[in-house]
Order: C-alpha cells, then sequence, then structure tokens
C-alpha cells in the first residue's frame, strides 16, 4: 500500500523517466540498425537529436537516416513538451511542497493517539474539523477526493490522508487501532454502514457519530456499531420551523451555538482537571458562580448519569464531569482559577 501511495504520488515523474529513456533507448537502436553507427556514436546522435542543440553529426546521414531522424523529432518534440509540463507542475506549481506537507503530515499521524478521524471532507465534514480544531483536538481527515487537498492541507492546514476511508489500510493508515472517534460524514448512508462496520471489526472500542440522510439508516448505522447518528437535514428543518414557534429559546440556543459574537460557551469540567485544592469539595465550596460569572447547568455523576441543574451539595468525585456556561473570556476566567 505505501509503495503504491509513492507510486501515485509520483506518477507524471515516473512516466516522464520512463519516455526520456524510451525515446533515449530507441533513438540508440534506431541508429545502430539504421546508419551502423556504435552504441556510443548513437548514444551521442540521440542525445543531440533529442535535446535539439544542432551539434553536428558524427558521419553524414543516409536517406532512411534523415526519415528515421525527421520522425524521430516529431515524437521528441511531443515528448518534450509533456516533460517540461509535468516539471512545471512539481517545481513550480506547489506539486512539490504539497508531497512534502502530506509527507510530514503523514509522520505526524503515525505518532498520534485518542485523536479523531473525520471521514469525508464535506459541509458537515469541514463543520466538524472547525470544531475540534477550536477546541484543540487532535484529528486527521480523511477523503478520497483530490480536489480538497489544497484545501484541506494548505489553507486548513489539516492533517490529512487521501483514500477512500471505507478501505482498512486508509483507516489503518489514519491510525484507527490509537484513534479515540470516528466521524463518518460520507454522502451515502450505504457507506455510512459499512465504514462503521470495518472500524468496529479494526477498533471495537472507538467511539463512532455517523451522519445519516434517511430515517430508516439509523437503526441501521446503531446496529453496525454507531453510538450517535445525526441527520443534519432534520435537524436543520426543526431548527428554521422553532425560530417562528420559539425565538427566544432559538437565540439561547445560536449563543451556545457561537453563532453570535458575543455567544456562551459550553464547556465540560472532568474531575482530574481540577486542581488539587478544588478535587472533593462540593459545587457550593466551590463557589463558582461568584468568583468567575460561570454557571454549572449540568453533571454527569460517577455512575455515567446526567443531571440537569446539580445539587450544590454534589461533591466533585473522581470520574464526575461538570457542565457550565459563559462567555468565552468568563470560561477562561474559570479555567485560570480552577484548573490545573
Amino acid at each position: 500500500m505505501v509503495l503504491f501511495e509513492r507510486y501515485r504520488d509520483f506518477k507524471k515523474l515516473f512516466i516522464s523517466a520512463f519516455l526520456l529513456i524510451g525515446s533515449l533507448c530507441t533513438g540508440m537502436l534506431g541508429f545502430v540498425l539504421i546508419e551502423g553507427f556504435s552504441w556510443v556514436e548513437s548514444f551521442y546522435m540521440a542525445v543531440i537529436t533529442f535535446s535539439t542543440v544542432g551539434f553536428n553529426e558524427v558521419y553524414p546521414l543516409s536517406e532512411n537516416g534523415r526519415l528515421f531522424t525527421s520522425i524521430y523529432i516529431i515524437f521528441n518534440l511531443m515528448i518534450f513538451a509533456y516533460v517540461v509540463s509535468v516539471f512545471s507542475t512539481y517545481l513550480f506549481e506547489g506539486e512539490l511542497n504539497r508531497l512534502y506537507r502530506k509527507y510530514v503530515f503523514g509522520k505526524e499521524v503515525k505518532k498520534m493517539k485518542d485523536h479523531i478521524i473525520v471521514c469525508g471532507f464535506g459541509r458537515n465534514g469541514n463543520r466538524a474539523c472547525e470544531e475540534l480544531r477550536s477546541q484543540k483536538v487532535d484529528f486527521v481527515v480523511v477523503d478520497r477526493n483530490e480536489q480538497l487537498i489544497d484545501l484541506i492541507q494548505n489553507q486548513r492546514k489539516y492533517k490529512f490522508i487521501l483514500g477512500d476511508p471505507t478501505h482498512e489500510e486508509v483507516l489503518e493508515e489514519a491510525g484507527i487501532k490509537k484513534a479515540k472517534a470516528l466521524i463518518t460524514t460520507l454522502p451515502s448512508d450505504a457507506e455510512n454502514v459499512f465504514l462503521t462496520l470495518t472500524v468496529k471489526d479494526l477498533n471495537p472500542a472507538v467511539k463512532i457519530i455517523s451522519r445519516a440522510s434517511e430515517e430508516n439508516s439509523i437503526k441501521k448505522l446503531k446496529q453496525a456499531g454507531a453510538q450517535h447518528v445525526i441527520m443534519p437535514d432534520a435537524i436543520g428543518g426543526l431548527h428554521m420551523a422553532q425560530h417562528i414557534t420559539k425565538p427566544f429559546v432559538i437565540e439561547y440556543l445560536d449563543q451556545l451555538s457561537g453563532h453570535q459574537e458575543d455567544g456562551l460557551t459550553l464547556e465540560e469540567i472532568r474531575y482530574v482537571d481540577l486542581r488539587s485544592d478544588y478535587q472533593g469539595q462540593t459545587i457550593e465550596s466551590m463557589d463558582i458562580r461568584n468568583r468567575t460569572d460561570v454557571t454549572v447547568v449540568g453533571l454527569n455523576d460517577k455512575n455515567g448519569k446526567f443531571i440537569f441543574n446539580p445539587s450544590s451539595k454534589v461533591l466533585m468525585e473522581p470520574e464526575v464531569v461538570l457542565v457550565i456556561v459563559g462567555t468565552y473570556p468568563k470560561v477562561q476566567d474559570f479555567k485560570s482559577e480552577y484548573l490545573k
């Protein structure tokens, strides 16, 4: 697989080299057979003919030799034009830089652990990557569309793997066996189901969040192993309708989603991330609201149960996760005060 990828990256260079060597060998063979030149003389004639430098011939050519040389020059002009275009692409149009970045990103991906794999870089995949980057979460993008490479690599500067995400070898290259979760936003529900089955076979412990277009695909995706299935179109339609039926609720949700400049931010605060002097304290004794103007809106207890608007008497114990909400500056103040 690695050798195949290397060949694909430098395919045009290999073709150019093959054409150059093939043309040189053809010229040498023609001058040996038609003119009776030695191999060294034939090599010289092939080189000066191919390069069109205009040096003198070794010996005057026969009529057949002139005919062969004329045809040889015509074909070499086409070959030369192709070779120049290929080298221009690699040297002046950024192709070598793209391949270098791909090599560097590939080395970085091999070192990644507990990262997120995003399969598909369409509208949903793009937004997922923006959120992961804003939260400083390590992730790698997998997509088969070569036209997206410039956007992924040069503009966004995301780590990426070019290939079909439904293929095992591509997933292994993306580090699926060391990944924490996978987000699949492929346009086809059938592909998402197949990808989910493939991922669960390679790493049963990985968490999978999948996109779905049809409602009847949700059950299939969950049976295949997806923990969460999202229908973006359905959510979008509901959101638009609720701008009419529940406008103030939607305004609040828009603030939480970061759609507004002065919006609110939701954060998860884990027990292990708290400073030691706050571990084991109650929410009341931590005095979060008064110190940072941040509100605790939920809590996931040590049994994995989510509690909305938890009691101030709840202790911060191992496995407990707080959910807080506040403006971005206030949340940053909270982190400075309470986290390690």
